[in-house]
């Protein structure tokens, strides 16, 4: 089995191509990096998952631990790759091998993990909570910036959320609540900072209503452009929210929003060609009076996609 010193030296590695990027990440989020060098991130990832790309076969195949220590390890700390822990809610298993069923649930890649919580930018002081507690990686991260008794995390599959509550517990971590997270949990609320690792078409009315004012809300939001994007919003306290998309992601959808539904009912505008690079364009996002509409601006000093301070 590879030791405690492989897993640290690829931590390390791992760390280091993140460095590299340009914007979101770890620029000025120097918990964060810290925070990432300081959770082993094996300690979260099942035994067996399936490698996201499919082989020849079109079928996507299963690395298993016990079978190949060292290439599990590599891919868990491969920085672009999101491993697939859970098919088809559950009704097909590693133990049957490669497969081409659709994935439900995911260890998020390392660099989109933590891009997300560059842009939630969580405080020592906040109150956060967290939909979708998937392996409880995130979740951990989180609890090193932010005491674990001000954060809720919430998982729909009883499945995932007994997993990620046994790792957790072991590093003295949040507990979590099995529950649909597009109700959010409002035995805690107000929020100061509310994250989603499911992509969502539309916002839940529950997380907004959850929020204090000033909240900052991440989550992926299903577009019409072929992908999903990080929506970094700010919560006015009274229901409602605005903010922006900054960067292109993909993402499983929460279980109540799988069904696709026309762009238009929910408040994306129409647009003829190809739509605007975020460095490009400054898509606005307004959620008020339970309606979300989506505008595109020119972005006048791009950057981190035009993203809020």
């Amino acid at each position: 089995m590879p030791s405690r010193l492989d897993a640290q030296e690829l931590r390390a590695q791992c760390a280091a191509e993140l460095d590299s990027r340009q914007t979101g990440h770890f620029n000025g989020r120097p918990w964060l990096r810290e925070a990432f060098l300081a959770v082993p991130r094996e300690h979260f990832v099942p035994d067996q998952v399936w490698w996201p790309h499919p082989g020849e076969d079109g079928l996507h195949p299963v690395i298993d631990r016990a079978a190949r220590p060292r290439s599990w390890l590599r891919a868990v700390y491969t920085a672009q790759a999101s491993l697939i822990t859970q098919v088809a809610d559950g009704r097909v298993r590693p133990q049957d091998g490669p497969t081409k069923e659709a994935f439900t649930s995911a260890a998020s890649c390392p660099a989109v993990v933590v891009d997300m919580l560059h842009y939630l930018d969580p405080q020592p002081t906040d109150s956060a909570l967290e939909i979708g507690t998937g392996t409880g990686y995130s979740t951990a991260l989180l609890a090193q910036r932010i005491p674990p008794g001000q954060l809720v995390t919430v998982e729909i599959d009883r499945q995932l959320a007994d997993l990620a509550r046994d790792k957790l517990a072991r590093l003295d971590l949040p507990t979590v609540v099995c529950a649909d997270g597009e109700q959010g949990y409002p035995g805690r609320a107000p929020y100061t900072r509310i994250i989603s690792t499911a992509a969502v078409r539309r916002v839940p009315q529950a997380w907004l209503d959850q929020a204090a004012p000033g909240a900052v809300i991440v989550t992926p939001l299903n577009g019409p452009f072929g992908h999903d994007a990080l929506l970094r919003l700010v919560a006015d306290g009274d229901g409602g929210a605005q903010g922006r998309l900054v960067t292109g992601v993909a993402f499983m959808k929460v279980r109540g929003q799988r069904d696709e539904l026309p762009y238009d009912e929910l408040g994306w505008p129409v647009v003829t060609g190809t739509w605007p690079a975020y460095t490009e364009a400054d898509y606005r996002v307004t959620l008020r009076n339970g309606r979300q509409s989506i505008q595109i601006m020119p972005s006048p000093t791009g950057g981190e996609g035009g993203a809020p301070a």
